[in-house]
Order: structure tokens, then sequence, then C-alpha cells
């Protein structure tokens, strides 16, 4: 529309002509106007709105990350069911469905999947000591409001341990010499190319 009426093309023929209404070509020409080339790229921001909070968002993935004994809970793994049921028993959302919640927890970057072993710690001061390290990434991460006593600066050290190979299948190079045989190719072109004997008095 903005490049029509750049053409000296009034507003009712560039109605006609984008199969539109006046209205329409007069509010685009107003914005552009007004707002220049960022008026061609309007930010919608329709839809609906969303359903849970900051805050519920925050106890959502805490709880997700958490482990069901720590809750007195009969089980050992999540299950969107069963983490779906418990926020609902504890009032941190009201209602919320399986897909739902496995979208939330997508979107906070927790990756929900059966878990194949688990490896408990002995140390009695796991969890404060967990809670506490959760804390600090959050901290960094901006999740997390910052409490009394808090540090400026986090610093993560992390263990690796030894690096074992592990043979994987896939394709391995060939050399330049060697081609895919054709009908017309003889059995001695499969083969590489014969070392040339050095010239007579060359060495």
């Amino acid at each position: 529309m903005v490049l029509l009426s750049a053409q000296a093309m009034d507003v009712s023929e560039i109605a006609r002509v984008t199969f539109t209404s006046e209205d329409r070509v007069r509010d685009v020409l107003h914005n552009f106007n007004l707002d220049g080339f960022d008026s061609l790229y309007p930010r919608y921001a329709g839809g609906r709105p969303p359903t849970f909070t900051l805050a519920q968002r925050r106890e959502v993935r805490q709880l997700a990350l958490s482990r069901p004994v720590d809750h007195d809970l009969p089980f050992s793994t999540w299950s969107l069911a069963k983490l779906a049921d418990f926020l609902v028993a504890e009032g941190v959302v009201d209602d919320i469905s399986h897909e739902g919640l496995r979208v939330l927890l997508r979107e906070e970057g927790v990756s929900f999947q059966r878990l194949k072993t688990w490896k408990q710690s002995a140390d009695p001061d796991f969890e404060a000591k967990k809670n506490r390290i959760l804390h600090l990434y959050g901290l960094m991460d901006g999740t997390h409001d910052v409490e009394p006593g808090d540090p400026e600066v986090v610093i993560c050290v992390d263990e690796f341990g030894p690096l074992n190979l592990q043979p994987h299948p896939g394709r391995l190079g060939s050399p330049r010499w060697w081609r895919r045989p054709t009908p017309a190719a003889a059995p001695g072109d499969l083969h590489p190319p014969p070392r040339r004997a050095p010239p007579a008095g060359g060495l």
C-alpha cells in the first residue's frame, strides 16, 4: 500500500487493487507516516494471556527438579500425570493439563524424560547443598530473587572424568585413487596405480 501511494495512487484505487477497505488503507498510510518502516512489522500481542505467573512457573520448575521421596510420596520418579496432580493438590496451580505442563517445563528448560537409573547421595546435607546450588544457578539466570548474603559473582567448577573412546558406525574416507567400478572398467582399475621407478642416475 505504501508503495502504491508513493506512485500517486489515491486511497480508493489502492483499496480496489489490494482488495481491502479504504479505512484499512488510511490506517496503514497513517502508521507509516508516524513510525516509518517499523510500522510494516507490527508486534501483534493477540491470543490467550499467560495462564501462570512467574512465581508459579518457578515453583513448578523447582518441584519438577526435586525428588518425589522428598515430599513423602511413594514413588521415585515423576510422570506428567503425577506431577500435575501434585501441583493441584499442593495449590500451586488450580488446574493444568498434561500437555500444558509439558509445554511449561520445556519453556523453563526442563527436559522431562523417563529416568533409567537414579543415584542416591549418602551425604546427610545433600538436599540443602543441592538447593543452594540451584539457587545460585537461578541468580545467574535471573530466575531467582537476590537474598541477603548472596554473592555478587558465582564461579562454577565442575569435575570431568576420564574420556573413553567409543566406536560408532559411520563412513570412512576413501583414497583419491579409488573409483567406483564401471561396466567397462578392467579389474586392475580397482587397485592403486603402481609406483614409478626413479629415473636411472637420479640417485
